[in-house]
């Protein structure tokens, strides 16, 4: 009998070419069908595993690759939509709220209470109001739970309101 690893080795060598062939049709280009290809047949051999370790049915490898390039398709897509949306918190004379109100001295208060923010609330707040992600989508981007996203998210609206509310304070006291 064959040692797993030559098997996996023959499989591969055998059906190797008509994966990526078939990866082809799901990636921009080689590297991207490449890494489908790895993609999937890591996942089969973990799955393999507790199935005795085989090689897996083709027709499963197939729509594994086709099922990580729709992933990857997924994730192009949102990540092209950010980055067309992106917010520039750095350079002050980026236009991240409405460019109509960049002159605004309440948008430039807004600015400077966004970025006088924690790291950890600021970033929740721009990838939910600029980013346009959901609190899952943001709970697997920073590695949390949705539920601690949504109350980073909260806290920071909170402090927000709190600062505007300061600044409108202070005109009023001083007209």
């Amino acid at each position: 009998m064959q040692s797993l690893s030559k098997v996996w080795k023959q499989w591969l060598a055998e059906n190797g070419p008509r994966l990526l062939l078939f990866a082809r049709g799901w990636g921009k280009t080689r590297e991207d069908a490449e890494d489908l290809v790895q993609e999937s047949v890591l996942k089969m051999w973990h799955y393999q595993q507790e199935r005795g370790g085989s090689p897996p049915d083709l027709p499963l490898v197939f729509s594994t690759i086709r099922f990580a390039g729709l992933m990857l398709h997924r994730t192009e897509k949102r990540r092209k939509k950010r980055e067309e949306s992106i917010v520039f918190l750095n350079d002050f004379k980026d236009v991240w709220l409405d460019p109509m109100m960049e002159e605004d001295e309440e948008a430039l208060i807004l600015r400077d209470a966004v970025q006088n923010l924690s790291d950890k609330l600021r970033e929740v707040v721009v990838m939910k109001i600029w980013g346009g992600l959901t609190f899952a989508e943001i709970s697997l981007t920073l590695a949390i739970s949705p539920n601690t996203a949504a109350s980073r998210y909260r806290y920071a609206l909170e402090q927000l309101a709190g600062s505007m509310q300061q600044v409108k304070e202070d005109r009023y006291a001083e007209a």
